[in-house]
């Protein structure tokens, strides 16, 4: 968690699950406050920063996956146009289910070797 940014992951079960947990975590206390979420899968390291944003930029669309509501906003946040009350912002970055308005097969993940990563590394640190 950041100031106003929520990594989560989950163990997506069902469609649009992703949109109910954005929801339970807006519910519940100092979350309220929380700007934006993005919710990620179970297999994306949500301390891994430039993991999480793959995720968002990979697998939204973001008339599809994400969600504008209003909620009391924190006191001390300038942005929004009254005191209290701004609007918050959910993603979900999570790999699309059947019934998610998602009509093509879900692409396979690709990853890099460990022995790929590894001479990556070592040209980026030769390179400087």
């Amino acid at each position: 968690v950041f100031h106003n940014l929520v990594f989560v992951s989950i163990r997506k079960q069902y469609p649009y699950q992703a949109f109910k947990v954005m929801h339970g975590l807006w519910g519940m206390g100092q979350m309220m406050f929380s700007k934006y979420i993005i919710v990620v899968d179970e297999d994306c390291d949500v301390h891994n920063t430039s993991e999480v944003l793959f995720r968002l930029c990979a697998n939204t669309d973001p008339a599809r996956d994400s969600t504008i509501i209003r909620n009391p906003s924190d006191s001390l946040d300038h942005a929004p146009s009254a005191q209290n009350i701004g609007s918050h912002m959910g993603f979900d970055a999570t790999r699309k289910l059947p019934g998610e308005n998602y009509h093509r097969e879900w692409p396979e993940l690709v990853k890099m070797t460990d022995e790929a990563q590894r001479l990556v590394d070592a040209l980026q640190k030769k390179a400087g």
